[in-house]
């Protein structure tokens, strides 16, 4: 995508669900930001784009974000939900609630069967929070700590170039707040405060890329109690034969 930057996608995940992984392109180090569902390694195509040390780090610990964090040796996301990346099931990484729907266009080898879809444990090897700074030896970027999607969920920033990597703290498409342990009152707070901040572009979990203006409307709609998925059931039912 230019400056520095590859955006990885899980081709054969429907687009609804389907996770950016970011690749930042660092002078010593790279920082892959998620790690999509693991229907296949992801490790060697990281390698291909670049041989450079890699540290994973991990927004949140939902299933579609953590598949192949296990395959790299560092492992970074926020201390609150350590037990989940140590020990990841299908219910407290919500898979459980979207394995249901017709959530791939093609199977990784013949005979798979999404029923047995499972993660691997992928203990953390460090932690990341609120005014950490991780450096790639060309960028600098900040960590931030926006509970309310996940009580982990974390995202990075580059205050030189104002771009923040969001993770699902907001993505251009109907946020949740609905998870097991989402808290709305605390994605409000976290989405008024990325309001007040400087920034000019948004690399989302999902979806496509957007500015500033595109920032503040998904902020302002959420507020207005608009912009929510309020029903995941009924949503998965509008996406079958979609995919």
């Amino acid at each position: 995508m230019g400056s520095g930057l590859s955006r990885i996608l899980e081709r054969h995940v429907a687009p609804w669900m389907r996770c950016n992984m970011w690749l930042i392109h660092g002078r010593e180090r790279n920082l892959l930001i998620d790690s999509g569902m693991g229907l296949r390694p992801l490790k060697p195509e990281i390698a291909a784009l670049g041989g450079k040390p890699v540290a994973a780090v991990c927004t949140h610990c939902h299933f579609d974000h953590i598949g192949c964090a296990h395959e790299f040796e560092t492992r970074l996301g926020h201390r609150s939900e350590a037990e989940d990346y140590a020990a990841p099931d299908l219910d407290r990484s919500c898979a459980s609630s979207w394995l249901g729907a017709e959530l791939l266009t093609a199977l990784p080898y013949e005979g798979y069967e999404l029923r047995n879809f499972s993660l691997t444990p992928a203990p953390l090897t460090g932690y990341l929070d609120e005014g950490d700074v991780l450096d790639t030896g060309d960028r600098v970027f900040n960590v931030f700590h926006l509970p309310g999607h996940s009580p982990g969920s974390i995202a990075l920033y580059e205050r030189q170039s104002r771009t923040l990597f969001s993770g699902d703290t907001i993505y251009d498409g109907m946020l949740i707040d609905t998870a097991w342990h989402s808290d709305p009152c605390l994605y409000e707070a976290s989405l008024r405060r990325l309001k007040e901040l400087p920034i000019d572009q948004v690399h989302a979990g999902h979806e496509a890329s957007f500015g500033r203006d595109r920032l503040h409307e998904l902020i302002e709609s959420y507020l207005a109690g608009g912009q929510r998925m309020v029903d995941v059931t009924a949503f998965l039912s509008s996406m079958a034969g979609q995919s």
